[in-house]
Formats: C-alpha cells, sequence, structure tokens
C-alpha cells in the first residue's frame, strides 16, 4: 500500500510539473498551436534523470527554481532575474527604504559588482570599502556576473554575523579581502546642506525608495529656512530605484508637462506628467557615469525641459524599466518590460545623457571641480 502510494504520489507531482511546462512552452490555445514539443520532452528527460539518476537526492522544488532561474538567465539580461522567497524580501525591504546589511550601494559595471557608494558611518565604510571597488568574490564564491539580487541576499543577514569580500582595486594588483559584520542598516537617501557663504542649497540623492520624495520634502522645507535662493542636485554615483520615486522628485523641479513616457512592448504606455507646483529655482544638476535608471529619469526632465543644466560627464545608460511579479511560493520574477523615453523622446538606453557642461574629476586633487563648476552657473 506504502508503494502505491509513493507511486500515485510521484505521478501526480510529475502530471502537475507537466501541466506546467506544457503552460510554459505552449499548446493548443485559441485555435493557435504553439511550442517546441520536442524540447518539451527533453526538459522532462532532464527532470526525471536528474531527479531519479543523480547522485544525491533532489527536491522537485529545488529543480523547478533552478528551471525557472535558467529560463530568464537564457535572456542575457542583467537586470531580469528569478528571485527565490528569501531575496524578494529583501528587494521589498530595499524599496520601502530599511534593510540590514552592510551599508553599501552597488551597480554592474564590466559583468562585476561594482561599489557605487559606502555609507558613512556604516560597517562598510569602517571596513575600508571604498566606491569603485570591484567585488570579485563573497564569502569565497566567485561574483563574476552574478546577478545583483543574489549579491544583496549573500551580504545581506542576521545582525552581528561576519561576510568576507573579496575586492578589486585599480591601485592594487591583488585581491583585497576584507571582513565586516553586519549591522542594521538605516540610511536616509536625501541630505542637504547650504554652501558657505552663498543662498546656494547642495541637496545629494543617493537613490530613489519609497521614502525619498518625503526625504526631500523634509529636506528643502529645512533649506527654505536658511534663505535658499537656488539648487545644485547631486544625482553623481546614484544608481536609481523606484520610478514612482523619481517621477515625484522630477515633479518638484520641472513645469506642467511630461517627465517620462514608459514605452511598453505589451499593455498600455503610460505618459508620467509634472503638475504645475514646482519650485522654480535655478538648479544645476550634477551627474557623472554612476548616474543610472531613475536617476536619468529625473536628469532627462530637468535637461529637456531647460529647467536647469547639467554639470559633470555622461550617465550610465539604463533607460529600461522592470516589473516585479510576485510568485504564489513567495519568490518573483523581475523581468524588462519597457523603455523609457526623456521629454523630448531620447531613448537613452546603452548612450547617457550628455551634460550640458563636461567637466571630469581630477583623481590627484580632491577639489571637487564638478560642483566648483556649478556654483559658478550658479552665481552667474
Amino acid at each position: 500500500m506504502s508503494s502505491l502510494r509513493k507511486r500515485r504520489s510521484g505521478a501526480k507531482r510529475l502530471f502537475i510539473i507537466l501541466g506546467v511546462v506544457l503552460l510554459a512552452g505552449g499548446i493548443f490555445v485559441g485555435g493557435i498551436v504553439v511550442g517546441n514539443y520536442k524540447n518539451m520532452g527533453n526538459f522532462l528527460k532532464v527532470y526525471s534523470t536528474v531527479h531519479s539518476k543523480y547522485l544525491e537526492p533532489t527536491s522537485t522544488t529545488e529543480l523547478m527554481d533552478g528551471a525557472m532561474k535558467g529560463m530568464v538567465e537564457s535572456l542575457d539580461d542583467p537586470y531580469s532575474s528569478y528571485l527565490d522567497a528569501e531575496t524578494y524580501s529583501y528587494l521589498r525591504e530595499q524599496i520601502r527604504g530599511t534593510f540590514g546589511g552592510l551599508g553599501i550601494l552597488v551597480g554592474i559595471k564590466d559583468n562585476y559588482l561594482t561599489v557605487v557608494r559606502a555609507f558613512e558611518d556604516t560597517p562598510a565604510s569602517k571596513g575600508g570599502i571604498k566606491a569603485g571597488d570591484k567585488i570579485a568574490a563573497i564569502d569565497g564564491k566567485d561574483a563574476e556576473g552574478m546577478d545583483l539580487e543574489t549579491a544583496v541576499s549573500m551580504m545581506r543577514g542576521p545582525v552581528g554575523t561576519e561576510i568576507t569580500l573579496s575586492l578589486l582595486r585599480e591601485s592594487q594588483e591583488q585581491p583585497v579581502e576584507v571582513t565586516i559584520k553586519r549591522e542594521e542598516i538605516s540610511v536616509p537617501t536625501v541630505e542637504g546642506h547650504m554652501v558657505k557663504d552663498t543662498s546656494v542649497a547642495h541637496i545629494s540623492v543617493a537613490q530613489f525608495n519609497q521614502k525619498t520624495p518625503e526625504e526631500l520634502n523634509a529636506v528643502l522645507d529645512k533649506l527654505k529656512k536658511k534663505n535658499m535662493k537656488s539648487i545644485v542636485l547631486d544625482l553623481r554615483n546614484n544608481p536609481g530605484g523606484e520610478l514612482k520615486a523619481a517621477k515625484k522628485i522630477a515633479d518638484k523641479f520641472i513645469p506642467r508637462g511630461p517627465i517620462v513616457y514608459v514605452d511598453y512592448r505589451s499593455g498600455k504606455d503610460i505618459t508620467f506628467k509634472a503638475d504645475d507646483k514646482y519650485l522654480d529655482l535655478p538648479v544645476v544638476v550634477l551627474v557623472n557615469k554612476n548616474s543610472a535608471s531613475a536617476s536619468e529619469i529625473v536628469a532627462g526632465a530637468i535637461k529637456d525641459t531647460d529647467s536647469g543644466e547639467l554639470v559633470g560627464t555622461t550617465t550610465f545608460g539604463k533607460g529600461i524599466v522592470q516589473t516585479v511579479f510576485p510568485l504564489d511560493n513567495g519568490a518573483a520574477l523581475k523581468l524588462t518590460t519597457a523603455r523609457y523615453l526623456t521629454p523630448d523622446k531620447h531613448n537613452i538606453h546603452k548612450k547617457g545623457i550628455k551634460p550640458d557642461v563636461k567637466v571630469k574629476l581630477d583623481k590627484e586633487t580632491r577639489d571637487d571641480a564638478q560642483l566648483q563648476k556649478a556654483l559658478e552657473i550658479l552665481s552667474n
């Protein structure tokens, strides 16, 4: 009886998997035949062989997770990924603006996870991690080609636990190993102060999450009381974030009209528009090669509407939008679903946005030539 139940259970599980595979690969739907049955047959053969012959026991969940992850990886898109339940939970924390871990922002550059910013007074900054460091390994696991979500899930963990990163630096031939202890991280995304002896406010936005618009409003209210007459909006090393947050930030700086066009492959295209309630102050935006995605939306909107000038170097060039589709098992699919266009309908993907005034930083000095140029423009 026990053997019979096992066979029935196995048959039921295989039937469910077969249904999933046929749904994914295509069946006779609405009079249209789609799919490649030979590949579907191979898929089932691989599943059955691995499940029954592999040296170590395997679970259906593990194999299906691997299949879904491989399906997305076959797109060869570094911004699309299958997120397991733990990784998806971390992503939601980051969007909300609170997360635990090391206190760094990372992006992808030259197929390596690259540190965009190490926040002050966090484990990362205390451990000597610097912007520009490339993460070669995480706790001994090769990180070359690793997607952002996987890296984030590995670098986060219980408060008090340690993690070892192997870092590549231009100034050193051999990788640098750094071991640091995780802490609870809560880092504001907006900081601002008045430039000494001026009426210019220097406002830095580190990334865009759900808290960013509220934080910007608080900083603006504080600086208005200090006789703010013009603004340097610093988006350097800002890797992006939530689209809706970027829309709300841009709305503060540009007059009525389009902020960004979102062009979907399927479904209705969206145009995010600004109202006519904006600061109406002289603005210079600082950008560099690490200004990406949502920060490019803000910079592009300000440039195209002549609401301010851009100073710095050409931005990263991420002009595509990802949508997160929650799945039933607590996991999610993060998929590139649209491209965005600036108000003048420029497609900046893999091109970036050129500044109005090009200014490079001299690595040999500590002078911030880009900020000084912005102050010069505002003074004139």
